[in-house]
């Protein structure tokens, strides 16, 4: 069987399973709505969702795009700066130590309730699986490369370029896949505390008002938003690092 055809099989099961558990159980419609009134609502109101989904998205893209920045900078800076480790892996822990539901409120006070709150949000979460996984791969290059390389006068920077990130991208690759899939947490969970816009806002107005196919509908559309991530995410990653793959054979 194709690989490409397993997520389409799982998806249809999952289907099915639903519809089995709403069928068997008499499940009330404003408890757990069958799956067909789910997508009669998401054809129903599709620009709404549309919209609130690109609000969404781009929270996800940003948080992602700085969060793997910074990750990549504070990994670089616990190789290269020694003296700096002592006092940066605490920080490094405590990003993670505090629930992101508890800095939610604090954000929002000091960014308020617009996008940046939600991406800054974002940023915390995915911050730490991407630090980490690159400076595991960072400082556990192959010593008799970095030696080798050492003998025959290569500077820190070609030595950086050539050899450790190279060696490094594998377990980076494995920070962003989990990143990709915790990013949603980070905006949705913004969104739910203040905003006035996107999937998670529009979860919160269909709750209060017992659309409860409404609410079903937008929470599809994210995990669909955050499994095509990851599959686009994944896709890349395997283009770009051809050598991942006979590494981890």
């Amino acid at each position: 069987m194709k690989d490409s055809l397993k997520p389409l099989l799982v998806f249809v099961g999952l289907l099915l399973f639903w519809q089995g558990v709403v069928a068997i159980f008499d499940v009330p419609s404003y408890i757990v709505p069958d799956p067909m009134s789910v997508f009669d609502r998401m054809v129903r109101d599709a620009p709404l969702l549309w919209e609130y989904t690109l609000v969404t998205l781009a929270e996800m893209v940003m948080g992602l795009v700085l969060g793997v920045v910074f990750g990549v900078l504070m990994a670089l800076v616990l190789v290269y700066f020694t003296g700096l480790r002592p006092w940066l892996l605490p920080l490094l822990l405590i990003t993670q130590a505090i629930p992101v539901f508890a800095l939610a409120p604090v954000l929002m006070l000091w960014f308020g309730y617009g996008m940046a709150s939600k991406v800054i949000m974002t940023v915390l979460i995915i911050f730490f699986p991407v630090a980490t996984c690159c400076y595991d791969g960072l400082r556990h290059t192959h010593q008799g490369w970095l030696d080798l390389a050492h003998t025959m006068g290569a500077k820190p920077w070609a030595m950086l370029r050539m050899i450790r990130w190279p060696g490094a991208l594998p377990a980076l690759a494995s920070g962003l896949r989990v990143a990709v899939v915790v990013a949603p947490i980070g905006a949705v969970v913004g969104e739910w505390v203040g905003s006035s816009a996107g999937l998670g806002y529009l979860m919160l107005q269909a709750n209060a008002r017992l659309w409860v196919d409404l609410m079903f509908a937008a929470l599809t559309v994210l995990a669909f938003c955050s499994v095509g991530l990851y599959y686009l995410t994944d896709y890349l990653l395997r283009r770009l690092i051809p050598w991942q793959s006979k590494t981890a054979h």
